[in-house]
């Protein structure tokens, strides 16, 4: 045990549980005691001081100083003195004083002189005051050595605490590159301790190639290297546990086909957030899979006593969770973060029900930027999907008010080859915060001036029928960000992005994700107030996902993956994933992953 009981108490509750997070708790500013020969100005100075004289108004106390160091007279002043402030010093007597020496009117003075124990050393000041005490106690070499640093980072550690030289209170590189390296390690290793590993439930030397070789396409070389990650984690001891990554469009269901073929004539079973998606997998399922697999497809609308031992593939939304599911030597879940917190919790029964655990595949079409997968990889395992299965010809452009008329005839000219459009707004219904037009307030337009428009948005319940009925009918589509996850539709050229100065890029890169699926020509318009916006234009410049994720990071910091989420807010003080990749690389190395 690092700490003893009552400190590890009080350390918890400032977020610190061993050591490296108490060496990370660095000096808010440090004060330099010293005594020069010379006056440092606007800067606290150490004075050896003999008090010549001493006055009180109601205002302050007016002291004159001889200050030996310096070998000069000069005032001093305290302003709004507290009662001990007048019974602190005695004429003739000598102190050792610190105080800030400024150049009043051109006049040399010290203001709030306080007294001090000792000088000639440089103690740091810390925003809380019991971490000082305890890092007196417990911060040294030897205990530092034991986190396999190297004796140069120790020393670098050390000194920013313990301070020999006044230069470190403006740190210099070599300490900030220490404080970005050990901040991450440490988070890393934190992580690596959370890593478990359990039993499989089925250890199986599986073969792809069949099912490879049956398609009538070819796949990628991404989608084919993690088809064999994933063989490898089936003939493992340990239940694998993978986050399979890809750009929106790359292609992720012909892995998720592969893995329940690969485990066949073992059960798998498939979680995704919507209706619409987890039909189109199933359908996707029916055509590509060999006939003798059993597959069902289970929504709310589905039987709830049906038995579903006898089927070899289970593919569902969270309804899923409310059934009583046979063994699965495989779960498999499309876009976790669509699911709430509760729904999370139930997968994570299902998946730890026993000693002996499923193999556990996660799907997401929201990359995330290098870096962060690189720490998170201490978690669970990845396999990225960054190829395409054909190039994607989008055209991203910023428009204002001004450009309407073009955008009306460009969808005008869409429609009549048969192209789709969808239009996406902020809100459902009218805001006073908010200075763009609703769904409620815009659909008139569109009603009246299109044909075959479709009006749907989150809180409608009716919302996958009606995408259902756009993708075979419709040619317009009025809706909010639901559709940025899931649905289908091959003949979308054109989507137009309301506010997007409101929304984080992953999601416009979701959003734009779902034009030009088939290889047709897209458009995605960002109808915006504020064109000079950095962000949209950087976002316009770039169709790669990965790239997106980086300017994502860079524009909104990440988020915390201990506690579980990605979301916008920072969480390292020094390391910034945005650019220290090679620091995270090396602590990557040195955590023995």
């Amino acid at each position: 045990m690092i700490f003893e009981k009552e400190d590890e108490k009080k350390l918890k509750k400032l977020g610190v549980y061993n050591l490296l997070d108490l060496a990370l708790m660095t000096p808010s500013s440090y004060e330099d005691r010293n005594l020069y020969h010379f006056i440092r100005l606007n800067e606290l100075n150490a004075l050896d001081a003999t008090i010549e004289s001493f006055s009180i108004t109601p205002k302050y106390i007016k002291l004159l100083l001889f200050a030996h160091n310096l070998n000069q007279t000069l005032p001093a002043y305290i302003f709004n003195p507290k009662a001990f402030h007048k019974k602190a010093f005695e004429v003739s007597k000598r102190y050792f004083l610190i105080a800030r020496i400024e150049n009043r009117y051109g006049h040399i003075q010290a203001v709030q002189p306080r007294i001090i124990d000792t000088t000639g050393e440089i103690i740091p000041k810390y925003k809380n005051r019991s971490i000082k005490n305890q890092i007196k106690k417990y911060l040294t070499k030897e205990r530092l050595s034991k986190y396999r640093l190297r004796e140069e980072e120790i020393l670098s550690l050390y000194e920013i605490h313990f301070p020999t030289s006044f230069k470190i209170e403006h740190y210099e590189k070599t300490h900030i590159k220490v404080l970005k390296f050990v901040e991450v390690y440490n988070y890393m290793l934190k992580l690596s301790k959370k890593k478990k590993f359990y039993k499989s439930s089925r250890v199986i030397k599986a073969d792809p190639l069949p099912f490879i070789k049956s398609l009538p396409f070819k796949l990628t070389g991404d989608q084919l290297k993690a088809i064999r990650d994933i063989q490898n984690d089936f003939a493992k001891e340990f239940a694998g546990k993978r986050v399979v990554m890809g750009d929106v469009g790359c292609g992720k269901t012909m892995v998720i086909l592969a893995s329940a073929f690969m485990m066949y004539p073992f059960r798998s079973v498939l979680m995704a957030p919507t209706t619409v998606l987890v039909s189109q997998i199933y359908e996707e399922a029916k055509k590509y899979l060999p006939s003798t697999f059993k597959t069902a497809l289970i929504t709310n609308k589905s039987k709830a006593d049906e038995d579903l031992s006898s089927y070899d593939f289970i593919i569902g939304t969270h309804a899923l969770l409310y059934r009583k599911l046979p063994q699965c030597d495989l779960v498999m879940v499309d876009e976790q973060h669509r699911f709430g917190t509760l729904q999370r919790e139930m997968i994570k029964k299902l998946i730890s029900k026993d000693k002996l655990h499923p193999h556990y595949l996660q799907f997401s079409a929201t990359p995330i930027p290098r870096t962060m997968s690189l720490i998170d990889s201490n978690l669970v395992d990845y396999s990225f999907i960054k190829e395409l299965p054909f190039k994607k010809d989008i055209t991203t452009k910023i428009i204002t008010k001004n450009d309407f008329k073009e955008l009306v005839r460009h969808i005008k000219s869409e429609s009549a080859k048969n192209h789709q459009t969808i239009v996406v707004y902020p809100l459902v219904e009218e805001s006073e915060t908010i200075d763009y037009l609703s769904i409620e307030e815009a659909k008139e337009y569109w009603l009246k001036h299109f044909d075959s428009v479709f009006v749907t948005h989150g809180k409608d319940r009716e919302k996958e029928d009606i995408l259902e009925e756009f993708k075979e009918k419709g040619k317009v589509l009025i809706a909010t960000t639901l559709i940025e996850v899931g649905i289908s539709l091959p003949s979308l050229t054109t989507i137009v992005i309301v506010a997007p100065e409101r929304m984080g890029l992953a999601t416009l890169h979701q959003l734009r994700g779902r034009v030009s699926r088939n290889g047709l020509k897209g458009y995605c318009f960002l109808f915006t107030k504020t064109p000079k916006n950095s962000r949209l234009n950087a976002f316009c410049k770039t169709l790669n996902g990965f790239e997106i994720a980086k300017l994502d990071l860079k524009f909104r910091q990440s988020g915390d993956i201990l506690r579980g989420e990605y979301q916008s807010g920072k969480s390292f003080r020094f390391f910034d994933p945005s650019q220290d990749e090679d620091i995270a690389l090396e602590a990557k190395r040195r955590v023995g992953g």
